[in-house]
């Protein structure tokens, strides 16, 4: 089976090249309703530029109500909640987009074991069971056992724990994975080489290759989910989805033990960062993408963060988001212990975590706060 950058690279897709552009302007409505009337919900290429294309846009009220109902179908009328536990603001890479650039100069943090597990005791508090471990890229002090150690701690209060971290190989997300943590977000950022190589200037993240292999090694490590996504803002947001799809239908077929989910991160502000994007994603593009995903993937996560505004993340748990934070803070000992500290980014969405399960019944969901206990496997 082709690695997934033959795949990119055959379909053109690792480029931001005009010919995708002129094939999706090509795409026509009486096409666009030819692949809505299609109800099994299979993903093709051809579908799934047809969902994103430009002819779309005028059927995204068809696209809201087929994926609402292919939502509730799959999953019911449930919304998961997770907390991010940022434990590091180290980082050696070079990103343009991020506050946590090794190039900005400001007083940086790092959690001890026992400081993270004071913030992770407010989240626990909250009801969260589900917790997303995220650090820069600090391998000398965010190293295997570091992880391995908090997650043996945070199994007692958590049933189930991830990370969204540096890239790593199949034998240490093995230890990771035997240590108690069962899933993996990583964004490729952009798919698009020539965008990847303009954003990511120094460090081991410079590494196309290197990182889009990741969630093979997840996988083949055993992991149990794995969440993909591209920092919208960066590239053409049409080709980065065609791009992503063809990512997402790689993994399902070569690893079909691991749940896939994608999330949609926009470009915020930062610390030190320049707010100008080349690539501004609108709320209609947003929704489209994620619409498009879902009559195409029916059985994966949908997650959004708090980087959404409030009354947007409101009216997407009505329709096709099946994940969704609360509460968040982007530094390191936010919760508890260090509430001065730099973040990633900036939230939008600063809503408690009671305010969002509130939120979420509402609209006639359940919030769940567990849906996994480890002890389901060893049945």
């Amino acid at each position: 089976m082709q690695g997934i950058q033959e795949i990119l690279s055959d379909a053109q897709l690792d480029s931001q090249g005009p010919m995708w552009l002129g094939k999706l302007d090509d795409i026509t409505e009486e096409q666009v309703v030819t692949h809505l009337s299609d109800l099994s919900y299979k993903y093709s290429p051809d579908r799934f530029a047809a969902l994103v294309s430009p002819a779309a846009e005028g059927y995204l009220e068809q696209m809201a109500q087929q994926a609402k109902q292919l939502t509730i179908q799959r999953f019911g009328r449930t919304i998961q909640l997770y907390a991010p536990l940022y434990v590091s603001s180290y980082c050696v890479n070079n990103c343009n987009y991020c506050g946590y650039n090794a190039g900005n100069d400001y007083q940086r943090t790092r959690l001890s074991i026992d400081e993270a597990m004071a913030d992770a005791e407010v989240i626990a508090d909250e009801g969260f069971r589900h917790i997303l471990l995220v650090s820069g890229e600090d391998k000398e002090f965010v190293t295997v056992d570091y992880l391995c150690a908090l997650a043996g701690k945070l199994r007692n209060r958590f049933s189930s724990i991830s990370v969204e971290i540096y890239s790593m190989s199949t034998g240490e997300y093995a230890e990771l994975f035997k240590a108690g943590i069962d899933g993996v977000t990583l964004y490729q950022e952009t798919y698009d080489r020539q965008t990847y190589r303009k954003n990511h200037l120094k460090g081991p993240k410079s590494d196309y290759d290197y990182r889009i292999e990741t969630h093979d090694r997840t996988a083949s490590a055993g992991m149990r989910r794995i969440g993909l996504g591209v920092l919208l803002g960066l590239a053409n947001w049409r080709i980065e989805a065609l791009a992503m799809a063809e990512h997402a239908n790689y993994l399902m077929k070569r690893y079909w033990r691991s749940g896939v989910s994608f999330s949609f991160p926009r470009l915020r502000p930062a610390l030190n960062v320049s707010d100008r994007q080349e690539n501004i994603v609108i709320d209609k593009q947003f929704v489209q993408m994620m619409l498009a995903l879902r009559l195409c993937f029916a059985d994966a996560g949908i997650v959004l963060s708090t980087r959404e505004r409030a009354s947007l993340r409101d009216e997407l748990v009505k329709i096709c988001v099946t994940r969704i934070s609360a509460g968040s803070k982007t530094n390191p000992g936010g919760y508890c212990t260090r509430t001065e500290s730099a973040g990633q980014f900036e939230i939008d969405d600063d809503r408690t975590a009671a305010q969002v399960a509130s939120m979420i019944k509402s609209v006639g969901a359940e919030p769940v706060w567990k849906d996994w206990d480890a002890g389901f496997c060893s049945c």
